[in-house]
């Protein structure tokens, strides 16, 4: 059976809902969320996949119809990361911007609470780095893609990079 145009063209326009949808939804849980992921996130994950495709797709599940969405999904992805890279407001409008978790030895607990961030995560993502006091750290920073970047007061050197913690876990 041959899907219709029309078909075709609710595919999209669902895919296209469910997209941006979903891109607020992410945006809304917080950068943590998207560094790390516990058996509990991991299982939400498939179920928020299994509930969109079918709600992008419907009733079509032909060929045509997955291509469809799989098209549209990648045009949108396209598009906004280009959007993204287009402004600097824009690009932290969809990708957030780094958020400072320890400065001199100082925990920023607004901070840590407006990203979901408990004290214990944060000192497991420092120990993770081979720092076991707070004393020691010059800043620690949650940066855009959820990775803790973590700078020692003994490592700030012109011109040296920093090393990254990539994921921060979740202990559940």
């Amino acid at each position: 059976m041959t899907a219709s145009w029309h078909t075709l063209l609710d595919v999209a326009i669902r895919t296209s809902v469910i997209y941006l949808a979903l891109l607020v939804g992410l945006r809304v849980t917080g950068k943590r969320q998207l560094a790390q992921m516990s058996t509990f996130d991991f299982v939400l994950l498939l179920i928020i996949a299994n509930a969109v495709q079918n709600a992008m797709v419907g009733p079509d599940t032909s060929l045509a119809g997955g291509l469809v969405a799989a098209a549209v999904l990648l045009a949108w992805h396209q598009g906004i990361d280009r959007l993204r890279r287009s402004s600097r407001s824009l690009g932290r409008l969809l990708g957030g911007s780094a958020d400072l978790l320890v400065y001199h030895g100082r925990v920023m607990h607004q901070h840590l609470e407006r990203e979901n961030l408990t004290i214990d995560e944060l000192r497991q993502a420092l120990r993770e780095h081979g720092v076991a006091s707070l004393d020691v750290v010059h800043m620690a920073v949650l940066e855009p893609d959820g990775a803790i970047s973590v700078i020692r007061s003994d490592e700030i050197v012109p011109g040296r990079p920093h090393h990254r913690i990539k994921a921060v876990r979740r202990n559940e």
